[in-house]
């Protein structure tokens, strides 16, 4: 299957549940909470600053999402992008569809002014620098 074969499209709030299992499949630091995942999927969806983007296959089955927003950043003299999360089903993987998610991102972001797209991966490395990512830093983290 290759990428034509998807729609890229804001999420909508009839995707929630698709989303929450997609989500499930990436998350390993965290564990979803329904009743949080939903209202934060309507805050975001709702968010003009974030942006949630699905892979809908002809058959209509959504096989990957995006979450990513635009911010206002000094260093950058303005706007840049940031990719959250990303996930594509293990079905399509290699057909396009996490390219397309991410050309999708990329071209809201820069209508959104931004100069920059970045996003933090411990597995998806190959896949960055494939789509012409430069590695830049790394990457910390504090949970509370």
């Amino acid at each position: 299957m290759d990428q034509s074969a998807h729609l890229i499209r804001r999420a909508a709030a009839e995707d929630s549940d698709v989303v929450l299992s997609l989500a499930q499949a990436l998350a390993t630091t965290f564990e979803l909470r329904l009743h949080s995942f939903r209202e934060t999927f309507i805050r975001l969806t709702s968010n003009h600053d974030a942006r949630i983007l699905v892979a809908e296959s002809e058959q209509g089955i959504i096989d990957g999402y995006l979450l990513g927003f635009t911010h206002d950043a000094l260093f950058a003299n303005g706007a840049v992008g940031w990719i959250e999360e990303m996930y594509v089903s293990e079905l399509v993987r290699r057909s396009g569809v996490g390219s397309a998610l991410e050309g999708a991102f990329e071209e809201w972001a820069q209508s959104r002014g931004a100069i920059l797209i970045s996003l933090a991966t411990r597995r998806a490395a190959p896949f960055c620098l494939a789509l012409d990512f430069e590695e830049s830093a790394s990457y910390f983290r504090k949970l509370h």
